[in-house]
């Protein structure tokens, strides 16, 4: 049997390279901020391109004499994180003799996130805060778990750590990984580090931004600093042990994991709650679906069914009904209002929601009632034409 090479095996460049091989980036307020001795922060999640950056960041420091706090900074998701990453920012830490501070969501985990997040939008689906349906899951455009339970989590420590000072907050970010990130900025400025009371203010400063993947392996190599087993496992990349950007490759390798398995299955336990498939286009209870018990097996049968009638209902919504920041922007006509009292009646029934709101008078009613309320809130006017909406996701919680 072949065996598939590893991440490091099949990415490592065959001849040693020059320490100069390896530029930290810096703007002008980040050398400026430096010769001040601010605070740095280097943020790790156990996966290379974090450790790679704490590594070759505090080797910088060092040569440039900057005596400033510095420190590594994780925040754990709970549940949804690999056992070895915590352990993993642990050894960096003991490596480079600099403190861990490892910050968490009060209100809990990822996972809790997720589960809060889908009974609040069946709360606001009942009430007609929201047209459609919206689904439990971060997704692509709307990366929650990393706003929410990473940067404002992170920054909130930064603040209480450090106040009074202009701070740094490295992280890991390579223009390489994705059409996304390939303009990503040396630095810019992190609105969530300035705190009037506290004084504070910052920047989020990506100093490998230039990096190449075989950069950041071959630099492991050279400071003997070991890779998170997950990637000797087969995994790209190492972030959440499910997460909703991940390939169905890295999918399929969590799922191999013992240590994944129970958790694998809570998640697909959301999607058969919910009818809404973990990514787009790709379920995962079907990735590994010989992990789940027979009882799932049906349910998640009955969630594609169900996603289906769901799908096809709201379909029918006239795009100028949906909400924007949370709100209606036109009445619609007694037509569209008895379209709307269809689709919800068709969806509440589907899924087994109880919900108000399911006939043309009360539907139109509560449209006017919203946007009442939106003008005396001091909201912009309605407007009377279909531009181009999108359903607001973001959740009252």
């Amino acid at each position: 049997m072949t065996r598939t090479p590893s991440l490091w095996e099949s990415e490592l460049p065959a001849q040693n390279v020059e320490a100069s091989s390896f530029p930290i980036e810096t703007s002008p307020e980040v050398r400026d901020l430096l010769a001040a001795h601010a605070p740095v922060a280097l943020g790790v999640s156990g996966g290379k391109d974090s450790s790679a950056t704490a590594l070759a960041t505090t080797t910088y420091l060092d040569e440039m004499g900057h005596r400033g706090p510095r420190l590594l900074i994780h925040s754990d998701l709970g549940r949804v994180e690999w056992r070895e990453s915590l352990p993993m920012c642990q050894r960096l830490a003991d490596f480079l003799g600099l403190e861990l501070v490892v910050v968490r969501r009060l209100a809990g985990d990822l996972l809790d996130r997720w589960q809060v997040r889908w009974r609040t939008n069946v709360e606001r689906y009942a009430n007609l805060e929201t047209v459609r349906l919206i689904l439990p899951w971060s997704t692509p455009s709307m990366l929650f778990c990393r706003s929410e339970l990473k940067a404002a989590i992170i920054c909130r420590e930064l603040i209480q750590r450090f106040p009074g000072q202009v701070i740094l907050s490295a992280t890991g970010i390579r223009r390489e990984e994705s059409a996304t990130r390939a303009h990503a900025p040396i630095a810019v400025q992190q609105p969530r580090l300035t705190n009037a009371t506290h004084r504070t203010s910052g920047f989020d400063w990506h100093p490998i931004v230039s990096w190449s993947m075989a950069q950041v392996l071959a630099y492991h190599q050279i400071r003997q600093f070991p890779l998170h087993p997950a990637y000797a496992r087969g995994m790209t990349r190492v972030s959440c042990a499910y997460c909703v950007l991940a390939s169905l490759a890295d999918l399929t390798t969590s799922a191999t994991s013992p240590n994944n398995q129970e958790l694998y299955r809570e998640l697909v336990d959301i999607e058969i709650l919910s009818s809404f498939s973990f990514q787009s286009g790709q379920w995962l209870g079907d990735v590994a679906p010989r992990l789940l018990t027979e009882a799932q097996q049906r349910g998640l049968a009955e969630a594609k069914r169900r996603a289906a009638i769901r799908e096809r209902a709201e379909a029918r919504i006239p795009r100028h009904l949906l909400y924007v920041n949370g709100w209606p922007v036109v009445i619609p006509t007694r037509e569209e209002a008895r379209v709307l009292a269809e689709v919800r009646g068709t969806v509440a029934d589907a899924l087994d929601i109880s919900i108000a709101y399911r006939d043309p008078d009360t539907i139109l009613a509560r449209y006017a009632a919203l946007l009442q309320a939106r003008q005396n809130m001091g909201c912009h006017k309605a407007v009377f034409h279909q531009p181009q909406l999108l359903e607001n996701e973001v959740p009252h919680d």
